[in-house]
């Protein structure tokens, strides 16, 4: 039997542990010492919808428990009411009782057909039982968007009353959402009645209705002192049914709304619309202006983690928040969000601050093919992007042509993010299992002057989720040869990425080490002073040959998933390397998207004074575990924080950057619960042992054997690159063309700037 005060106990101490406090902290003060553009000129809130319904099903105890523990002090907690057939008001996310608990898999419950605003409506309704009876029937909460893990849904979570839940989370506000009073009327119950007891004996911070009569009805007997009013606008092509007025013909008469109300909710669209062709933000409305012009709040409301946004935001929800809260010309009163702990760190953490704002942590930010998350990879835009975002080193995997020429590009591969397939050259296509399973279109196999005539296009790693980058600039880019990388980034750290050189020198007679060390040496990268350069490989025999040659910095990329690392292989690693990439499945266990537990590879690593890299950070939520709460930021926060990791790679340095600078690091014990790792498996332990995932089998260690490779071929015994570029019947290089540097300008970076507030 389900026993709710042991249950409580034992979510409260994970909680607790999940966010290192056992005490509420108070949250950072630098940004509500800044004035806002809201109404009051406070801080915008953050409204908790359903409690922290992003992750545990909505309005449960644990889903209102965490969003006060993992919010700013002053969060707000939503609840939906619906009544029940003896009065009592519950707080469940919808009036089909289906859609938010286990009602319809219990053969006592029998659906029922009513209208609701008109429309005949078959469901399981809260009007048809008493609390009573859905409490003493195994009727649980459960996880009503499909999109989000349905894990927790077997911890027998019970419908909870209004005064449960503050009885439960004691929440600093409360927000009464009232949608459907003409139904509940046709009940012979009544809304009005029931928000007026509940006002004797909970503190009501907030209550919102999408019927102005409703709202004008109550307005009467509220204390505007105490609790407000909103007016809550769905979409704009609904009625609303207490006036029969559309809500697109009431939004025009925000006067009107001011005589029963102290502000509105409305979708985030209503402000920032969105083209649902391109996918690109419009311009913004007057909507916040004009309402604060005549004394209306305006809240925002469909802040979700886990839903596609504009291109405009690249998948970073800190992003999004920030361009309804800081933009230069307003701010909404407060946020709708199922993930509360992204909102604050955005009022709280992020507001207010720029990309020039000292860092906090020195985790070195990578690039990953440039700034290829808003950009196609290893162009000159995605680099010139990845600069202006504050990256510290950028990236270049050097491929060469046929003619000898070496150029940056994320594949020896032309086929996944050019149009080589669709071109004069997809004749050429070959199978090479020593480089890759299935059929390519290959680097070398083209001349340079061919390949930079092909158009790059976006990487889509989470396509089958059709999630895609932003395709605005596919036909606006170049690619760059390693000559004119190295000329533009200089000041900057590179990482020069060799891979299949045995290949290339075994089966076309290309040195990629002498085409490299020739490079770097012609842009002056190998004289004193001159900035950092990283060689990396997953091949022990390409790094042993630059140590012979160079002093550059050599890392070492495991591809594998490792969980330990023999001593053995410690050791070897360490004849030829100082500095070590791997995944991020090397850091941290998971099982179905939950973190379970931390490998020793971190630690092994560090021990052995070996700087660890990890690869690759994504800002789409489907790349994140269930624990980081779908935002980048928690993932970053925690593998830095907690893995002590030395450098992040990602095609999304705007992010990484902003992550470093924000002003919630380094407050020791006055860190607020937002800016701290996650308990690593602490949601995994949350899991009713009934819906565990089967255990995942364990990962192998790195040893020695997969870390030795046998030694390059002598260069005197490879054609040097220089001698194939130049030789009879080949194209001639591009050595004697100008120099396509990608030049950083002021009006350059102004346009950048400009287009990353919007």
């Amino acid at each position: 039997m389900w026993k709710p005060r042991v249950l409580l106990r034992s979510f409260f101490l994970l909680q607790f542990l999940l966010l290192h406090s056992v005490l509420r902290q108070v949250s950072a003060q630098g940004s509500n010492a800044t004035t806002w553009n809201t109404l009051s000129g406070n801080p915008p809130l953050v409204i908790a919808r359903g409690g922290f319904s992003g992750i545990f099903p909505d309005s449960s105890e644990s889903a209102y428990l965490f969003a006060v523990t993992a919010s700013l002090k002053n969060v707000i907690l939503w609840c939906d009411v619906q009544l029940t057939k003896d009065s009592q008001g519950i707080c469940v996310p919808d009036l089909k009782l289906e859609n938010a608990t286990n009602i319809a898999q219990i053969a006592k419950y029998k659906s029922s057909t009513y209208p609701v605003n008109g429309v005949t409506t078959s469901g399981f309704f809260s009007v048809d039982y008493t609390l009573k009876e859905l409490r003493s029937n195994n009727v649980f909460l459960v996880q009503g968007n499909y999109v989000r893990t349905n894990r927790l849904d077997y911890n027998a979570f019970k419908i909870l009353s209004v005064n449960d839940v503050v009885e439960t989370a004691s929440p600093p506000g409360l927000w009464l959402n009232i949608q459907h009073d003409a139904f509940y009327t046709q009940h012979k119950l009544s809304m009005k009645n029931f928000v007026r007891s509940v006002s004797t004996t909970v503190n009501v911070s907030y209550i919102s209705s999408p019927e102005a009569g409703f709202l004008r009805s109550i307005r009467t007997f509220i204390n505007p002192k105490t609790t407000k009013l909103v007016f809550r606008f769905p979409k704009n092509e609904e009625v609303d049914p207490s006036t029969n007025q559309s809500y697109a013909s009431l939004l025009k008469n925000l006067t009107s709304i001011k005589t029963f109300a102290s502000g509105i909710l409305v979708p985030k669209g209503y402000i920032w619309p969105v083209d649902p062709k391109s996918h690109y933000l419009q311009p913004h409305t007057s909507l916040v202006s004009d309402a604060h012009t005549v004394g209306l709040e305006v809240f925002a409301s469909t802040f979700m983690n886990d839903i596609p946004i504009s291109y405009d935001y690249s998948y970073d929800p800190i992003a999004e928040h920030l361009s309804f809260i800081e933009n230069g010309n307003f701010s909404v009163d407060g946020v709708l969000s199922d993930f509360p702990l992204t909102s604050s760190a955005a009022i709280d953490c992020f507001a207010h601050m720029g990309l020039n704002d000292p860092k906090k942590v020195n985790t070195l930010v990578i690039s990953k093919y440039g700034a290829s998350g808003e950009y196609p990879p290893c162009t000159d835009l995605a680099y010139e992007k990845a600069f202006s975002d504050g990256a510290d080193v950028l990236d270049c995997p050097v491929q060469m042509s046929k003619d000898g020429i070496p150029f940056c590009f994320s594949s020896i591969d032309l086929i996944p993010n050019t149009n080589v397939a669709r071109s004069e050259f997809s004749s050429l296509s070959k199978s090479i299992p020593d480089i890759q399973s299935g059929d390519g279109i290959f680097a070398f196999d083209l001349y340079w002057n061919d390949i930079s005539s092909l158009t790059p296009s976006m990487l889509s790693p989470f396509s089958n989720f059709n999630l895609y980058r932003n395709p605005k600039f596919n036909e606006t880019v170049k690619l760059l040869t390693l000559s004119e990388f190295l000329n533009s980034t200089q000041g900057l750290g590179v990482v020069i990425i060799i891979e299949n050189a045995p290949y290339l020198a075994r089966t076309q007679n290309l040195s990629v080490i002498d085409a490299v060390t020739d490079s770097l040496s012609k842009a002056d990268y190998d004289k004193p002073g001159a900035s950092n350069v990283m060689i990396q490989s997953t091949d022990s025999s390409v790094l042993l040959k630059f140590k012979e040659k160079t002093k550059y910095e050599l890392v070492y990329m495991i591809d594998e998933l490792v969980g330990d690392i023999a001593d053995s292989a410690l050791s070897d690693i360490r004849r030829f390397a100082s500095s070590v990439v791997i995944k991020k499945g090397s850091v941290y266990l998971t099982n179905e998207y939950f973190v379970t537990g931390s490998t020793k590879t971190v630690p092994k690593l560090k021990s052995s004074n070996l700087s660890v890299y990890v690869q690759t950070f994504h800002n789409e939520y489907v790349s994140q575990s269930w624990d980081f709460l779908s935002d980048p930021i928690v993932q970053i926060n925690t593998f830095v924080q907690d893995a002590r990791i030395d450098g992040l790679i990602t095609g999304f340095p705007q992010t990484a950057n902003r992550y470093r600078r924000n002003r919630c690091l380094n407050l020791g014990n006055s860190t607020p619960n937002y800016m701290k790792p996650v308990e690593i498996g602490g949601l995994f332990q949350l899991i009713d042992k009934s819906s565990l995932p089967p255990a995942m089998a364990p990962i192998p260690p790195l040893i020695e054997a997969n870390v030795t490779e046998p030694p390059l071929a002598p260069s005197s015994e490879i054609v040097p690159s220089s001698s194939i570029a130049g030789a009879p019947g080949a194209q001639p290089t591009q050595n004697a063309q100008p120099k396509v540097a990608v030049c950083f300008t002021i009006s350059s970076l102004t346009v950048l700037v400009a287009s990353l507030l919007l």
